[in-house]
């Protein structure tokens, strides 16, 4: 039985913004003060935190909310604890400690030079990077995982201290009018009148199995008594490994997907996410759901292992456990667990989708006539769009399906 139903979208958790009062006077100030450069993992997380994602934090960790996110999971949020589930820290070099020693502000800058935020009052300590791995993920730090080595290649210091963002982050790649901050994010919910907004969040291209897991869940909640559910499509728009499909080609085939209806009648808001992708299993499955109660979200869709990617190296301790890095389940458990997310949001079931042969369609698996159904991997999927070979009819939208035979026809990706 899901939590009572409220007939008025609920109110969402507290969002700060970040962003200076005076843009001016700050860029100013900047052009005095010590910088330091950031690289493209720094300043989505810059983003993250200027448009409240990840609010209560006010920027990146301290030392002390970086000891409570790797050992507790959470930090202190005045009384009480709130839900963090990775770390969110700025590594800098040896030569960037010693720049900034005893400075009262510190200016943010891209490669390009380009200022981007202040740290006011920042603090110094040691980044820790292998436990930082090994807590988070799970696994050892020599491991030969993607963000992992990106954690290895950081450096061993790291600066906290609350961030002052001059504007707002932009890309300028024909997305960022797609990029909605959490706050506007929730006017547009009420301005549409939506009395639940269940999220669905995903890497992928959207496939016919999605759309039908979608437009089922709709009618559950107007079963339910909700007057009007809106389905926040809500595609993760930093940081991927390389063979993880672009985020161009996932935005161009939603397009395609919500021009042509597969959603059925249920409305649909496009809105990227902007946190890299960590591959750190049920903790970052926790972190997804948390930052998407500040955009509004009342109900969160999770399948299997949604976070997660193949073990990098051969399980050789643990063959029975397979390929997989974590669980497929251990995600939603953690979800259902979590004392705080599970007051705040409502978790809705996941339910398998496979290929009907005999209606030549995208349906939900029945164990009673299992001979019925083919399942289509997303490795045979990919070697399908690579090789020209067009899917079953009903398995994707075919425009949506012209954009990835485009993209795998033209790009070198690893099958």
């Amino acid at each position: 039985m899901l939590a009572l139903i409220l007939f008025a979208l609920a109110a969402s958790r507290p969002v700060t913004e970040l962003f200076s009062k005076n843009a001016a006077a700050a860029k100013a100030e900047a052009v005095k003060l010590t910088s330091i450069t950031i690289n493209n993992e720094g300043l989505e997380w810059v983003h993250v935190l200027s448009e409240g994602w990840a609010s209560p934090l006010e920027g990146f960790m301290n030392e002390e909310q970086y000891l409570m996110c790797l050992h507790y999971q959470q930090i202190a949020d005045g009384d009480g604890m709130i839900p963090m589930p990775v770390p969110i820290v700025l590594p800098i070099s040896e030569e960037d400690k010693a720049a900034i020693d005893g400075k009262d502000a510190i200016v943010l800058k891209k490669a390009d030079g380009t200022p981007v935020a202040i740290i006011r009052n920042p603090t110094v300590f040691e980044h820790r990077r292998e436990e930082r791995a090994t807590r988070t993920f799970g696994i050892n730090a020599d491991t030969k995982h993607p963000y992992i080595e990106m954690i290895m290649a950081g450096g061993e210091w790291a600066v906290g201290g609350k961030i002052e963002v001059f504007e707002r982050v932009v890309y300028n790649d024909g997305m960022d009018q797609w990029r909605l901050t959490p706050l506007e994010l929730q006017k547009q919910f009420k301005d549409m009148g939506a009395d639940a907004v269940f999220v669905f969040q995903l890497r992928n291209p959207v496939h016919n199995g999605h759309a039908l897991l979608m437009q089922d869940t709709a009618r559950r909640l107007k079963e339910q008594g909700f007057k009007k559910p809106v389905l926040w499509l809500s595609p993760l728009g930093g940081w991927t490994k390389d063979d993880d499909v672009p985020l161009d080609v996932r935005m161009n085939q939603h397009h395609a997907i919500i021009k042509n209806g597969v959603f059925g009648d249920t409305e649909v808001v496009l809105g990227i996410f902007p946190s890299p992708m960590l591959y750190a299993g049920p903790r970052e499955v926790q972190w997804h759901a948390f930052s998407r109660l500040a955009g509004g979200a009342t109900h969160y869709i999770v399948g299997r292992d949604p976070a997660g990617m193949k073990h990098p190296t051969l399980n050789a301790l643990q063959p029975s456990l397979g390929d997989d890095l974590y669980h497929m389940w251990h995600g939603q458990t953690m979800l259902k667990l979590n004392p705080y997310l599970k007051k705040e949001l409502t978790l809705l079931p996941f339910h398998f989708a496979s290929y009907d042969t005999t209606t030549k369609k995208m349906a939900f698996f029945d164990p009673a006539r299992k001979d019925d159904f083919k399942s289509i991997s997303g490795t045979k999927m990919r070697k399908m769009a690579r090789e020209g070979t067009t899917p079953p009819e009903g398995f994707m939208d075919p425009e949506g399906w012209q954009v990835l035979e485009k993209f795998y026809q033209g790009a070198k990706v690893e099958l």
